[in-house]
């Protein structure tokens, strides 16, 4: 694929997208009139045995898919991805600082992703493996996170799906020259949530890092209650909005695609409603994946991100929402891909799928300068468009 034409792909702009100009206003919805069109939008696709879902997931197939991942494909570098297939892109991927002068260094399995403020407002990653547990908490310092968010268990069966980076009770461990020392830990309906102190050795400061741990998102599958998922995410994004923002917020479960990009899209969204903003999933994921492959993984996923956002729109986080359409896709109707850690002939396929774009060897083309214009029409920066400062929004609206 020719440089112009990867560029093109990059940065085009959907004829279904709302451009808007940054001179003027955003109009701003409450929140019982963005239930009501969700709701109607919800149905709508939801027809047919889910016709609609269908044909939005199937248009995401190849986005991203042509974007190169040099750093990650190099023989040095392929001991530190969890899986040889899942790999960051290199437009955005997390740099660390290079070590003693030595080349790759630099190099972690990690891409910065959108939200609903910059290009940078969170950190999809995959889970640490014993190698590189020191360079996961390098970055967790070098980029200032103050929130870790873990969607995955430790273990599915007898497979290893992240490896343990952290004190799970008060204790401290050291990973290179980082000092991680869990102080407090305490137990939600279905997570953890833990307080860690980070310090750097020959480092007087402390910085103090919340770890949530949501364990009980199943491997391969779906949590079982959509206001499970909707009362974690809701309990983050309010944590969110009442810190500073110092430095992103690191996303994980195994591979850092599935439900890390799932759970970002819940979070992203639930922001831009929050502000009156109508949401749009389908465009919100393929942001997504133009800055990390295959965020959220499978149909299964997709759907559920409308469900968990009807379900919390309506003000329903511990109970059965009632009334809301029958969106088919959590059960046994559909035979999902696999998801964030992929087994069996359906990952062989996958990896084969994905050596189609990216075979070793492959000149991939080079970064292209953006100017102003292209940087407006960059897909990371559409959906922020609609995400307002306060002072943007329309007096008297009401988004609560």
């Amino acid at each position: 694929m020719s440089s112009s034409a990867g560029f093109s792909h990059f940065v085009r702009c959907k004829k279904h997208r709302t451009l808007i100009s940054l001179s003027h206003r955003v109009k701003t919805f409450t929140r019982a009139q963005i239930l009501q069109e969700f709701h109607f939008r919800c149905q709508t696709l939801a027809a047919n045995d889910n016709r609609g879902f269908k044909k939005e997931f199937e248009e995401l197939s190849d986005v991203g898919k042509e974007l190169p991942v040099r750093a990650a494909e190099s023989e040095v570098n392929r001991e530190k991805n969890r899986y040889p297939y899942i790999l960051p892109y290199d437009h955005c991927r997390v740099r660390l600082s290079v070590q003693n002068s030595i080349p790759h260094t630099d190099y972690i399995n990690a891409n910065f992703v959108p939200g609903g403020g910059s290009e940078r407002d969170f950190i999809c990653t995959q889970g640490p493996l014993p190698n590189t547990m020191a360079d996961f908490w390098r970055m967790v310092w070098e980029q200032n996170v103050r929130i870790i968010v873990m969607v995955t268990a430790l273990k599915h069966k007898d497979i290893v799906l992240c490896d343990r980076y952290w004190p799970v009770e008060r204790g401290t461990v050291y990973h290179g020259l980082i000092q991680v020392t869990t102080v407090t830990c305490r137990k939600g309906p279905d997570y953890f949530i833990s307080t860690i102190n980070l310090r750097q050795r020959d480092c007087p400061t402390d910085r103090v890092i919340t770890h949530y741990y949501y364990y009980s998102w199943p491997d391969r599958s779906i949590p079982k209650e959509s206001s499970s998922l909707c009362a974690f995410t809701d309990y983050v994004r309010q944590h969110l909005e009442a810190i500073p923002r110092l430095g992103p917020t690191v996303v994980h479960c195994s591979a850092g695609v599935g439900r890390s990009g799932t759970f970002v899209t819940l979070l992203w969204l639930m922001q831009l409603c929050a502000r009156g903003i109508q949401p749009d999933i389908r465009a919100a994921v393929e942001d997504l994946r133009l800055h990390r492959m295959w965020m959220v993984q499978n149909l299964e996923q997709y759907i559920f991100v409308y469900q968990c956002l009807l379900k919390w729109l309506g003000g329903v986080t511990g109970r059965s929402s009632a009334g809301g359409p029958q969106i088919q896709g959590a059960g046994s109707k559909i035979n999902p891909h696999n998801q964030d850690q992929p087994h069996g002939s359906s990952g062989r396929g996958e990896r084969t799928g994905r050596r189609r774009h990216h075979r070793h060897g492959q000149k991939s083309p080079p970064e292209p300068p953006q100017n102003t214009i292209q940087q407006m029409l960059h897909p990371g920066n559409l959906l922020r468009r609609l995400l307002p400062s306060s002072s943007l929004l329309n007096p008297g609206s009401d988004a609560s």
